[in-house]
C-alpha cells in the first residue's frame, strides 16, 4: 500500500530535541513538495514547515522559525523535521504530507513536550 510513515515522536523535556522522519513506502518523496503539519490537542491542524521539490527552498511557521529544520535525504526516500529547543506548546501530533496531483498524508507521530 502506498503510504507515508512518520516516526520519531515521543516524550521530551522542554528545551530538548527530536528528529521526526517521514518515509515513503511504495511511493517516493523525492521531487515532491513536502509539508510537515501538526495538530495540537483540541486545535486545528497547522502547517509547520515545507520544502520544495528540489530542496532548494524551505519555509517555516513563525512559531518554529529558528528552532525547526526541514530537510531531505533522497537516498533514504525520507524527509526530516529536526526540532530543537522544544516548548510545551509544540506538543501535537505531527503529520507529513506529499503534495501532488494526489496528496498523501501519513498517520502522524505524537510529540509531547513536558517536564
Amino acid at each position: 500500500q502506498d503510504q507515508l510513515v512518520e516516526s520519531g515522536g515521543g516524550l521530551v523535556q522542554p528545551g530538548g530535541s527530536l528528529r521526526l522522519s517521514c518515509t515513503g513506502s511504495g511511493l517516493t518523496v523525492n521531487n515532491y513538495l513536502m509539508n510537515w503539519f501538526r495538530q495540537p490537542p483540541g486545535k486545528e491542524r497547522e502547517l509547520v514547515a515545507y520544502i520544495t521539490a528540489t530542496g532548494g527552498y524551505t519555509n517555516y511557521a513563525d512559531s518554529v522559525k529558528g528552532r525547526f529544520t526541514i530537510f531531505r535525504d533522497e537516498a533514504k526516500n525520507t524527509v526530516y523535521l529536526q526540532m530543537n529547543s522544544l516548548k510545551p506548546e509544540d506538543t501535537a501530533v505531527y503529520y507529513c504530507k506529499r503534495v501532488g496531483p494526489k496528496d498523501y498524508w501519513g498517520r502522524g507521530t505524537k510529540v509531547t513536550v513536558s517536564s
